[in-house]
């Protein structure tokens, strides 16, 4: 027990490897065995998460259940990892779409053992990620994140899967390649690897002077350039427009489960790189370059949601939808890097605070409602083996519960008042409203398109005349609603109870910002 209190944190992130070794062990013609003992082995994590939000001080508001261990001491890298408000929602999160997620894909009948395994090394990867304070260890477990979801989607993805993995990785990969060679820059000027130590160290190195070590280049320009590999990197995972366009055709062709993980954690990967590396190590450039992001929010609102409402295919049509609401995400870090280490007082840190906390906030409820989503395309896709909102229609006279279901989860979507979608977006626009008044008076063009593509959707695939083809479609199974039941229980809490998430998010931006 005594093991458990002091490394709990530790014992949550890799926990779902050791499940996956687990696995391993069982003979793979035993499906229904290993998809019930993946199922309830990665409800572990789960149970591991809830005990750290309930013994979570929010009094302290800081890093807490850290680890540390001497891992690379010659190059000044160590095994440290904690949590706080900002990643503690992140990691419950991912600890309730992984399971979830699993009891999605159990119609899945093709190497069974190893695709549970990969979506248990997918979640030590998420988790991880969102836990270190180590630059290297962030580094090592960005990059084991790709490798499980390039091989979900490459496996048992659609028609064009190896274009769409192929595509995934390059992009992703390209981002890394720039993100690594600017952390070892950090490191060896430095010295050190330690997320707290660098925003004391690597930010107040004066810009004037030489690198140290190298000593021809001026620590100013090294920064522009690591900051700009920093950006790229995240740019591309969230994605922003114009870095988004792997994301369609990995959703597209990813197996349901595999779009739900995408879509609800891990595009959350880049934007949390920015809250936690991008500003607060390059506070200076991010100040700089904050209407620049500021623009770029507002054109993948836009654009996505344009992009959204031309597509035909169900599935393409939610995807785009991701750009559209990580633009939301995209602004309110857009107000953090222009109030970030300013001696700003007032309204602008009020601001500043709010927008933050509706980025955060954004993320948790785009997680939730884009895998809700993923999941109901995928319902309907394997009773009717098509996409094509053109051959759908009247669909809820054959399937009614699907029908308000879907209407349901589509309306957490779009922001209605009442469900989650609604609280993080007004957060984010009423605090980037005096910032940014142009970008996101421009972005509400996106925003009726949001309305748009999501009438488009449940209109052609609920209304209209009943086609033959259809009367006969099996109703929503008990697994079925076993998954999308929980989604929608939450969306309705956060949606009209927001603070039992907020108030750890709050706690802890605005400790950020006047301390």
């Amino acid at each position: 027990m005594d093991l458990l209190q002091e490394h709990i944190l530790t014992i949550t992130i890799f926990f779902p490897l050791l499940a996956a070794f687990v696995l391993m062990l069982l003979p793979g013609e035993s499906k229904t065995a290993i998809r019930r003992l993946a199922l309830l082995l990665s409800l572990v994590p789960l149970i591991l998460v809830l005990v750290m939000w309930l013994n979570y001080d929010r009094a302290a508001a800081d890093m807490q259940f850290q680890d540390f261990a001497s891992w690379f001491p010659a190059i000044g890298s160590n095994y440290h990892v904690g949590v706080d408000g900002i990643s503690l929602p992140l990691f419950l999160l991912t600890t309730i779409l992984t399971p979830l997620s699993i009891l999605a894909s159990f119609k899945i009948e093709e190497r069974v053992k190893l695709f549970m395994m990969l979506f248990l090394i997918m979640e030590t990867a998420m988790l991880g990620l969102f836990a270190s304070l180590d630059l290297l260890i962030f580094f090592i477990f960005w990059e084991i994140g790709l490798v499980p979801m390039y091989f979900i989607i490459r496996l048992w993805g659609g028609a064009d899967r190896n274009y769409a993995s192929f595509k995934f990785f390059v992009y992703t990969m390209a981002g890394s390649l720039g993100l690594l060679l600017s952390i070892q820059i950090i490191g060896v000027v430095t010295g050190t690897f330690n997320i707290p130590e660098l925003m004391d160290v690597w930010v107040n190195l004066p810009n004037d002077i030489l690198l140290p070590v190298i000593g021809t280049v001026s620590v100013g320009w090294v920064k522009g350039i690591a900051f700009i590999a920093f950006f790229i990197a995240f740019a591309i995972k969230i994605p922003i427009w114009p870095f988004h366009t792997w994301l369609p055709d990995a959703h597209t062709q990813a197996p349901t489960a595999g779009s739900m993980i995408l879509a609800g954690v891990l595009l959350k990967l880049g934007a949390y790189g920015f809250i936690r590396l991008v500003i607060p190590l390059f506070p200076e450039q991010a100040y700089t370059t904050a209407f620049i992001l500021a623009w770029l929010g507002m054109l993948s609102i836009v654009m996505g949601g344009y992009a959204a409402f031309g597509q035909w295919d169900f599935k393409r049509l939610v995807a785009y939808s991701s750009v559209n609401h990580m633009g939301f995400v995209v602004l309110g870090i857009a107000v953090m890097a222009y109030a970030y280490g300013q001696n700003f007082v007032g309204s602008v840190t009020e601001d500043a605070i709010l927008a933050t906390n509706g980025a955060v906030f954004q993320m948790v409820n785009h997680g939730l409602s884009a895998a809700g989503m993923f999941f109901l395309v995928g319902v309907i896709y394997e009773r009717t083996h098509t996409r094509d909102l053109k051959k759908y229609g009247g669909i809820w006279s054959v399937l009614p519960i699907y029908g308000m279901i879907l209407i349901f989860t589509s309306m957490a979507s779009l922001g209605l008042p009442g469900l989650n979608g609604f609280v993080s977006e007004f957060m984010v626009t009423a605090g980037t409203w005096n910032i940014f008044t142009v970008q996101l008076a421009l972005s509400m063009l996106g925003l009726l398109m949001t309305g748009a593509y999501i009438l488009k959707g449940i209109g052609a695939t609920l209304h209209g005349p009943t086609k033959p083809e259809w009367l006969g479609l099996p109703k929503m199974t008990l697994r079925e609603h076993a998954v999308i039941w929980h989604l929608m229980a939450l969306m309705l809490s956060l949606g009209v109870w927001p603070q039992w998430i907020l108030v750890f998010i709050n706690d802890t931006v605005s400790r950020i910002f006047i301390g």
